[in-house]
This record gives C-alpha cells, sequence and structure tokens, in this order.
C-alpha cells in the first residue's frame, strides 16, 4: 500500500534502470515540432469598465491564432523558409467581487515573422500552433468604474507537423497504483509519520560555498 509520500510509479522505477531495459522500436504516429520562436508583448495600460463593479480577479485563457488572418507566403532567394502573418487573440475573464464576470480580449497581438517550413509534399500539412503565458505587472488601481492593467505576454509559436516517428519503448505501460480516497476525517497523525525529517543545524560554511 503507498504510503502518499514520493513513491515512484512503476514506469518511473523503470526508465531509473537505464535504456538497457528498452524492450523494443515501435512506430508512432505524433506531432513533431520543426521549428519554434518565442516573443514578448508587453500592454502598460489596459482599461476596463467594470459596469460599477469592484475588481477581484482576472484570469487568461490559451491564445488563439484569430480565424482567417493566418497567411504564409514564401520568401525570395530563401528556400525552405516561409512568412508568417497572423493575429493573436488573448482571451481574459475579470471576477467582481459580486462574483459577476466580464470576459474580453487583450488588444490584438498582430505577427509577421519568419519560420522555417521546409518543403513537403502536397498533401503533407504544416500547421502554425501558438502558445501563451500571461500575467498581470502590476496591481490593478481602479477609478470611476474603470480598472486599469498592466500585461505582460509570452508567445512561443510552432511549426507542427503530423509525423511517423520510430522510437524506443519499454513495453506496454504497468499497472497503474490504487487509486487514494478521499477521507475528510484523515489521521493528521497518521500524515506526519511520513514526512521527511528536517535539518536541525545550520549549514557549514563548506556547505554554502563547496568551492572556496
Amino acid at each position: 500500500m503507498s504510503n502518499g509520500f514520493n513513491d515512484p510509479s512503476p514506469g518511473e522505477a523503470i526508465i531509473d534502470q537505464g535504456l538497457e531495459y528498452i524492450t523494443e522500436t515501435v512506430c508512432i504516429i505524433t506531432d513533431k515540432v520543426y521549428a519554434h520562436c518565442q516573443q514578448r508583448e508587453c500592454f502598460a495600460n489596459i482599461d476596463v469598465d467594470l459596469n460599477e463593479g469592484e475588481f477581484s480577479s482576472i484570469k487568461f485563457r490559451p491564445g488563439f491564432i484569430e480565424e482567417n488572418t493566418l497567411i504564409v507566403t514564401d520568401l525570395e532567394n530563401r528556400p525552405n523558409f516561409k512568412r508568417v502573418q497572423f493575429t493573436l487573440k488573448v482571451p481574459y475573464e475579470i471576477t467582481k467581487k459580486d462574483g459577476s464576470t466580464i470576459t474580453g480580449f487583450l488588444p490584438d497581438i498582430r505577427k509577421d515573422i519568419v519560420l522555417f517550413i521546409p518543403s513537403a509534399r502536397d498533401e503533407f500539412d504544416f500547421r502554425i500552433v501558438v502558445e501563451t503565458s500571461s500575467s498581470l505587472l502590476n496591481t490593478p488601481t481602479q477609478s470611476n468604474g474603470i480598472v486599469s492593467l498592466a500585461v505582460g505576454v509570452f508567445v512561443i509559436v510552432k511549426v507542427v507537423g503530423r509525423v511517423q516517428l520510430l522510437i524506443p519503448a519499454y513495453g506496454f505501460c504497468p499497472e497503474p497504483p490504487e487509486c487514494e480516497e478521499f477521507s475528510p476525517d484523515k489521521d493528521i497523525c497518521e500524515e506526519f509519520e511520513y514526512r521527511p525529517f528536517p535539518d536541525f543545524f545550520p549549514p557549514q560554511f563548506e556547505d554554502i560555498y563547496p568551492d572556496v
């Protein structure tokens, strides 16, 4: 029975034993990233009308390429590279103190970049995929029902193609561990029994600066 603390799964235990435990090579069909690049966008002042409510929090949703904005064109004298243009939309949801929500989008992010997209047969389909990570850059301020936000957005753009790959395999996945049943009356002392023992003494100089 698992104690619930730091127990490796059977799969992790097999992998940790080294490459000699590989049992076969298998073909899989998967998405392969042929090229990717990163950029960032900063919006120093975004004003949102809260309709007389009070700001509580904001959540950002995954960004996406706006429909009918993606344009991929060849570049003269640069084989296997293409110009990629699109408009990126990043949705958000603001929650007010009364529990109601307001949804919207950050200002449009227009991209005009060059990406490696190799020549391929006509039937092979490359896809342009985006990933975003957005966060507040300061504490929002509110005045006369308008909340002002500063937001930073990290963007990763990928060129993805569906391919067949030959990879090493450890065989089929082992049986998973038993599910943990939720218990509202869990014994706090039982959990304490499995906590790692803490360091009782401060570190010495050579522990902090081993190379000195």
